[in-house]
């Protein structure tokens, strides 16, 4: 799991902005992941430890206004992957998320003010550590139709280490489903609430899809895969109609490829087997871009979209004001 902290330091006192879970694992570049805030799955043992490895690179930094650290939480232990003394592009969102003016703090402690006096003022609040107003989600815009390769040809849809992004919308509701499904519908447009998906994992993600697959099943979706997540799935007892692969199908067949092509998919799940850009997976997520269908390439992706898919059938969306989640 990776985790962004944006933090205030005067060269005494220590205000913890925000902590943000990345809803993509670590390795996904931090501009193209999504992330939530509050932290979704981390301990309290963990979060005690980010705040006390915030406060102490802080201070042997040395900073003036705004720090922004990168973490990874594996197996129990914190890592620290990178730590920037400057604003990120996470600032505008944790800001929002918190209510709180978190550039305006920065700027009067670059200019001498210190975090005593900013809480005295009523710009930042008491609290070690800002507090959301809701569950808010930070989605990544990946504008995929139009990036094209030097042949003419979309790019593949595949997210890495490499920033791809172009800009960032957020999402807030009472709940993780109903936030992550406001994000999407501000970033891709909404996650279907029924219809035909199309399903085909890399080996390494099987296992830790079926309980997912299973709950869209549950929903009423019709699941479509390939032979090798089909024969999974049945092992599984979740009913899946046989797809073939595009370089595979007849004359008289119609591929996953095909089948976005027509409109008849609603949503295309398809974690990569390699970077191979002659397969199939290719072929399948630049159908998915050019037709507009949603994508889903990680299987932590996958989960997310169920919370929202479950919110979107179960709760009201509705809008509201950043004023109204302030005064709540």
């Amino acid at each position: 799991t990776e985790i962004d902290v944006d933090a205030l330091y005067d060269g005494t006192d220590f205000y913890l902005a925000g902590i943000m879970e990345h809803i993509e694992e670590a390795g996904i570049h931090s501009g193209d992941s999504a992330c939530v805030i509050p932290p979704q799955s981390l301990p309290p043992s963990a979060i005690q430890e980010i705040i006390r490895s915030s406060r102490v690179l802080a201070k042997a930094i040395g900073v003036v206004g705004l720090l922004n650290i990168q973490f990874a939480f594996a197996k129990g232990e914190l890592f620290v992957i990178e730590a920037n003394p400057r604003a990120s592009r996470t600032v505008p969102y944790v800001s929002k998320a918190t209510n709180t003016q978190i550039a305006k703090a920065a700027a009067l402690i670059a200019g001498g003010k210190t975090i005593a006096n900013l809480r005295a003022d009523g710009l930042l609040p008491l609290a070690e550590i800002g507090e959301s107003k809701g569950v808010a989600i930070k989605e990544a815009v990946l504008p995929w139709n139009r990036f094209r390769r030097v042949d003419g040809k979309n790019v593949d849809s595949v997210l890495g280490p490499e920033m791809k992004s172009t800009g960032e919308v957020m999402g807030i509701s009472e709940s993780f489903g109903g936030a992550f499904a406001k994000s999407q519908i501000a970033a891709f447009g909404p996650l279907p609430v029924g219809g035909k998906i199309f399903i085909s994992l890399a080996d390494k993600d099987k296992s830790a899809s079926i309980d997912s697959i299973r709950e869209l099943v549950s929903f009423g979706f019709e699941i479509l895969s390939t032979s090798g997540t089909r024969n999974l799935l049945i092992k599984e007892n979740i009913p899946a109609r046989l797809v073939p692969k595009h370089s595979e199908r007849s004359a008289s067949q119609q591929s996953a490829v095909d089948l976005i092509s027509s409109g008849e998919l609603k949503l295309v799940i398809n974690t990569p087997f390699g970077r191979d850009a002659r397969n199939d997976g290719w072929l399948i997520r630049s159908a998915a871009v050019a037709k507009g269908i949603p994508c889903i390439t990680t299987i932590a992706g996958l989960k997310a979209a169920v919370e929202g898919i479950r919110s979107l059938r179960l709760e009201k969306i509705e809008a509201r004001s950043l004023q109204d989640w302030a005064v709540q």
